[in-house]
Order: C-alpha cells, then sequence, then structure tokens
C-alpha cells in the first residue's frame, strides 16, 4: 500500500469502517485475534477498538515473543548467570522477565555478568573482549528474529570462535494457531496474521487455517488503515463462505517470504516441540539446533541442573492473555501488584505485551481501554 497523505488516510478510514460496517451483521458477536505484539500496540495507539461496530471485538493472541518464554527457559538463563565464567548476552526486554524466584535484572544487581546487545552478531565482539569467559546469548523469538540469530550461529561456526553458545527457545507462529483452534478455547472467528513474521515464512505455512479449519486470516501491515483494510478481508471472507489465507501488505510481504531466510534456518535448526509461557507444549512450535550445530547449543557444552523446581508467578493469568480468554484488565493482578515498574508477568515487561500496552493506553485514552 502506497503511502497515504493525512486526507487520503482519513478518507480511507472512512471507507474501510464504512465497509466494515455494511459487512457486519448486527447483534453478531465476532472475535478476531491479532498474532502480533505490533499490531496489538498499533491498535491501541490509533483507537481502532473504538471505532469498530460493538460486535466486533478485537482479542489479543500469542504475539509476543517475551511474554511466551517459559519459565522454565528463564530459570535456565538465570542459573548460566550464577556462573563466573558466563556473561549472559540477551536483548534488553529479557531483563525484567521474572524467573521462578528472579530476573536478570536483579541478578546483575547481584553482580552476575549480563550484557545488554542491540544485534546478535555483537556475540562476536564480545567473545573477543573476554577469551576467558563463555558467551551464552538468550536466542529467543519467532521467525523475524530466527532468520537474522540463525545467521549469527552459522557466522559464529565458520568463524571458529569456542566461546559462544546458544541458549535457544525460538517458536514458530503457525503450531500456535493450530494448537488455539485444535483446544477450542475461547471464540475465534479469524486470524489478524503477523506482518513481520510473514515477511519470512510467507503465505504458505497458514494454509492449514481455510484449508482444515475453514477460518479467514489475512496478513496485514502496522498502521490504522492496513489493520482495517485486514479486517474488511477478513469479513468478505466470512460473508462469502471462501476462505483463503489473505494478504493485504503484498508490498512487503511475497507469497513464499523470504526463501533465502527460510533456508537458513533450515540449514541450522531442527523443528521440536516447545514450552510457551502459561499454555504448555505445543507440539512441533519450536527450533533447536541441529546435529552439524550442536556443539554451539549451552546446554549440551555446560550442562545445567535447576536447583528448585520452576513456578509459575502466583495469580498471574498470562496464559489466559495469551490465549485470548481474558483481556488484561480481567487480570486480578493487573494494575495493581502487576505494573510495568513492576511486573509480575512476561505479558506486563515488553513493550509489546498485551497488559503492558492494555496498561500504558487504557490510561493514556482516557479509560477507553478499560471497557468491557
Amino acid at each position: 500500500m502506497k503511502k497515504l497523505t493525512l486526507q487520503e488516510k482519513q478518507k480511507t478510514a472512512d471507507a474501510l469502517l464504512h465497509r466494515i460496517s455494511e459487512l457486519h451483521t448486527p447483534g453478531e458477536r465476532v472475535r478476531l485475534m491479532e498474532v502480533c505484539g505490533t499490531h496489538t500496540v498499533s491498535i491501541f495507539r490509533e483507537g481502532l477498538r473504538q471505532l469498530l461496530p460493538s460486535g466486533i471485538e478485537l482479542v489479543s493472541g500469542p504475539g509476543c515473543p517475551v511474554c511466551v518464554t517459559d519459565q522454565v527457559y528463564m530459570d535456565k538463563a538465570l542459573e548460566y548467570a550464577k556462573r563466573d565464567d558466563v556473561i549472559i548476552a540477551t536483548f534488553g526486554d529479557m531483563l525484567k522477565v521474572p524467573g521462578s524466584y528472579s530476573s536478570l535484572s536483579e541478578a546483575q544487581t547481584q553482580g552476575a555478568h549480563i550484557h545488554v546487545i542491540y544485534t546478535p552478531l555483537e556475540v562476536l565482539e564480545l567473545s573477543k573482549k573476554h577469551p576467558d569467559k563463555y558467551i551464552v546469548f538468550l536466542a529467543i523469538g519467532f521467525e523475524t528474529t530466527i532468520a537474522v540469530i540463525g545467521a549469527t550461529v552459522k557466522a559464529v561456526a565458520q568463524a571458529g570462535v569456542k566461546n559462544v553458545l546458544f541458549l535457544v527457545s525460538h517458536k514458530l507462529v503457525p503450531p500456535a494457531l493450530r494448537a488455539l483452534l485444535d483446544r477450542q478455547v475461547g471464540q475465534i472467528d479469524g486470524f489478524i496474521l503477523p506482518g513481520h513474521v510473514s515477511v519470512i515464512i510467507g503465505e504458505k505455512p497458514y494454509q492449514f487455517l481455510p484449508d482444515e479449519y475453514k477460518i479467514p486470516s489475512c496478513i496485514a501491515g502496522f498502521d490504522g488503515v492496513e489493520i482495517l483494510s485486514a479486517i474488511v478481508n477478513i469479513l468478505e471472507q466470512r460473508k462469502s463462505g471462501h476462505f483463503e489465507v489473505g494478504n493485504t501488505y503484498h508490498s512487503v510481504v511475497m507469497k513464499a517470504g523470504n526463501p533465502v531466510a527460510v533456508r537458513m534456518m533450515n540449514e541450522i535448526y531442527d523443528v521440536c516441540d516447545d514450552a510457551w509461557r502459561g499454555i504448555g507444549i505445543i507440539p512441533n512450535s519450536g527450533l533447536q539446533l541441529n546435529d552439524d550445530y550442536a556443539f554451539l547449543d549451552a546446554e549440551k557444552v555446560l550442562p545445567i541442573q535447576l536447583e528448585k523446581p520452576s513456578l509459575d508467578p502466583k495469580g498471574c493469568q498470562c496464559g489466559s492473555v495469551l490465549q485470548g480468554l481474558i483481556k488484561p484488565n480481567e487480570c486480578p493482578l493487573f494494575g495493581k501488584a502487576c505494573t510495568p515498574d513492576h511486573a509480575v508477568g512476561a505479558c506486563m515487561v515488553s513493550v509489546e505485551g498485551s497488559c503492558a500496552a492494555w496498561y500504558k493506553y487504557g490510561f493514556s485514552s482516557g479509560g477507553l481501554a478499560w471497557e468491557d
């Protein structure tokens, strides 16, 4: 979609909202799930919930990679952080994610060697500066990040670097959507599919949605007009009864995605079952380093054993929020015991977390975001 002037954008948005009203049957309840943290933030920032007909509800799904990183993984990261011979390399939004008994931020104040990086390739420079330490990179993220981290894994291997290791917990989006539908928990009438992830994987991995589940979906861009366009596409599919993987983000997302990035992922990783915070094990939803790159797997090179059992935060409803079963403000801890300054659950930590978005924009938009 071409870049619109403000007037053009307003005119287009009005036309899309009119079309949405035409497609929606008064009294019908339609729940559409966005599966991207950036979409969640954009929906709040542009006030889309308040513009849609009252029967159309937008709910947030498991679209934040920090939020879905499970408790056991964080406890393993904290166990590595206790070692004098380890430097934890991580993106900054992982610092405050709570483990069972602590967080990386708390560990850092107690002397743990934790280094915030902005691109995965920084681990190569860290390895040169600290040849006497293991650099353990916390390799989390969806397909978008996986491609970049995979390139880093390959670069480390080709450079023959011996002191960089990866603690891997990558997550794949399509299997999570399948799991939500298979569990039949909560009403989901369509998916607003993630733009960034789809740049990598394209349209085909979502084809099971129309083929097997007869449910509409559409890949969307990130501003209000692009999200409204995707909603129109989904509602038109529902109205016609012809379901497909829609794509209103053609300027960026190609049908086949990015074949080079996909080949990179297939070369380095094997698909595995993986645990999602508050949801549990989802089959074939994760990636692990394959046998050719296992020598860079932190858990194989530096085996650890957790001293205490991993425990979910008491009272935290992140799992229900991530499955679209409740709104963040329906969690009893929301805005009370759990705030961005003192997060109990991971959904309040990341800027892409649905709880963080509800907290920030619920207050700043005059309370509209808190309405049921």
